[in-house]
């Protein structure tokens, strides 16, 4: 059975409010699908960024994969990782957290780096 899910809007609410609970602070980027638009949550840390996206576990559950790879990437990167994204998906939403060292202010279940 899936879980109910939050509405993307509530959800990106939650998360920029969690940032800033945690002293890093969030900009929404871009605004997808209010209701199912999925999130894309990038993390600007001093030696670049790091780029998550949703996914399912394989139990159903949410779940987030590093989609920039294992080292940071330069914004350039990101900017390419995320016009490709984008054009997959124009409903996705783009959050960008600052973040010295690249680590989410709330806990995300990562499946794949």
């Amino acid at each position: 059975m899936v879980e109910p899910r939050l509405k993307s809007k509530i959800a990106v609410a939650a998360m920029l409010r969690m940032g800033d609970a945690a002293g890093k602070p969030g900009a929404v980027l871009k605004r997808g699908d209010p209701d199912a638009g999925a999130i894309l949550i990038l993390l600007r840390g001093r030696n670049g960024l790091a780029i998550f996206g949703q996914t399912r576990a394989p139990d159903g559950g949410e779940a987030w994969q590093r989609l920039s790879g294992a080292a940071p990437i330069d914004q350039s990167g990101a900017d390419a990782l995320l016009a490709r994204q984008f054009r997959f998906d124009p409903d996705l939403w783009a959050v960008e957290f600052e973040t010295p060292d690249l680590q989410p202010p709330f806990q995300l279940h990562v499946i794949i780096s």
